[in-house]
């Protein structure tokens, strides 16, 4: 699909976002295995979760989707059932790590498979824990995906992370669930913690102390109504378009504002961004508020070391934002991105050439002076939602219509995300 995107005058208005999609992975996983129905209200709209919703469909768990909620119908932790076919992941590298964590306890073999995009993606990170708990796992040249996972009665390990990864902890932890005592999962740098917040929602035994994390093991689960919050990376995006424009005052209502995803805001801030945050109030363990920017440009800034991991789904949308900052943007530490839906390093500088920008691209990053029009181009999303995204915000301020090929690729994780934005440029 080829989406036309024309220069903004303006970004003005408010909108509600799609809920967090890291958020909605683990509630659908965990009621799944809660005993009861549980109601979550604002789940993701995105094709990723909706994988997810799929995936756990066909190990036997009744879900209904209707009027923006979803009910699912949890089977405890010893009711998921044999899938009667290879289980699909689509793009989802959230629903293939996580979900193994909880197919490798199970009393049968299960295949999981993916796009073609994320069988490119190496899964190391999950085998080598989740044998080390005793599941026997089958990968394509022994890293890539369909995975193929032989269940055992787990036992609990204590590990650290040797990479930090949300993603990795949570598969640890949703392993942990099912074995008997104390699993340990050790983080140098602190990831996202909505793993441990929904545990504790489903009734789980989750410790927290700097640094480590420790579930116990057998958990039993109870049913819970829940709400996910608006995902604080799709308001990555708007946040940035009303930076870009000139003028603009834009307020994103009821986004999640977790302190381990703070960095987002801390950065933009630390650029001179004019965001302010209202109505602050706890939703399900989370902490929710409202966002007000208004268009004010930035100076720049440096992207490297904790604050890269922290920031790596966001950073293409921030390296738009830094060519057009006063003092440019570099990344440094972010090698992470040549292992995303695609190599992110590469179709961002790519993208960014197209518009006339500007780019030294690096190993494990890029450097992107500052002060640069965009151009009117031709773009490409390279069947990744982020990219499509980014770029689609750096067409507000080019000099023309600019158009993006591939766009569909942005229903991975929103797929309003067009019409949103037309409803809030002018």
């Amino acid at each position: 699909m080829r989406e036309r995107v024309s220069p903004a005058r303006s970004v003005q208005g408010s909108l509600k976002l799609p809920g967090d999609k890291s958020i909605s992975h683990r509630y659908a996983m965990l009621a799944a295995l809660a005993e009861g129905a549980s109601r979550i209200r604002n789940y993701s709209t995105g094709a990723d979760c909706q994988s997810t919703l799929d995936a756990l469909a066909a190990l036997g768990v009744r879900i209904e989707r209707a009027n923006g909620e979803v009910v699912i119908h949890g089977l405890g932790l010893e009711g998921l059932r044999e899938p009667a076919d290879t289980l699909q992941a689509g793009n989802s590298g959230s629903t293939i790590r996580m979900l193994s964590g909880i197919l490798a306890a199970q009393p049968f073999v299960s295949r999981i498979a993916g796009d073609s995009s994320l069988e490119r993606r190496p899964m190391e990170r999950i085998i080598q824990p989740l044998a080390r708990m005793g599941a026997e796992i089958r990968a394509r040249e022994g890293r890539y995906p369909p995975l193929e996972i032989h269940g055992r009665r787990l036992r609990p390990i204590d590990y650290a992370l040797p990479v930090a990864s949300a993603q990795v902890k949570t598969c640890v932890l949703l392993a942990g669930l099912f074995a008997p005592g104390t699993t340990t999962v050790r983080e140098g740098v602190s990831t996202r913690d909505h793993t441990e917040i929904a545990l504790r929602e489903f009734g789980a035994a989750v410790e927290v102390r700097r640094g480590v994390v420790q579930v116990q093991g057998p958990g039993r689960l109870r049913a819970r109504e829940l709400e996910a919050p608006g995902d604080l990376s799709a308001a990555a995006f708007f946040l940035v378009a009303a930076l870009l424009v000139p003028g603009s005052a834009l307020t994103i209502r009821g986004v999640g504002l977790n302190p381990t995803r703070a960095a987002l805001l801390d950065f933009l801030r630390s650029m001179g961004a004019a965001i302010r945050i209202s109505h602050p109030r706890q939703c399900c363990g989370e902490l929710v508020g409202d966002l007000e920017v208004s268009g004010a440009g930035a100076r720049g800034g440096v992207i490297e070391k904790e604050l890269a991991a922290a920031l790596i789904d966001e950073i293409p949308v921030l390296a738009v934002l830094g060519a057009a900052s006063e003092q440019g943007l570099e990344i440094r530490d972010a090698s992470e991105l040549r292992v995303k839906e695609t190599d992110r390093i590469a179709t961002v500088a790519e993208n960014l050439r197209r518009m006339g920008v500007g780019v030294e691209e690096r190993p494990d990053g890029m450097l992107i002076p500052g002060g640069q029009r965009f151009a009117a181009a031709e773009l490409d999303s390279f069947g990744d939602h982020r990219i499509a995204m980014a770029f689609a915000v750096a067409a507000l301020a080019a000099d023309g219509e600019c158009v993006i090929d591939g766009a569909e690729a942005a229903t991975v994780s929103y797929p309003d995300f067009f019409d949103a934005l037309r409803t809030v440029t002018e």
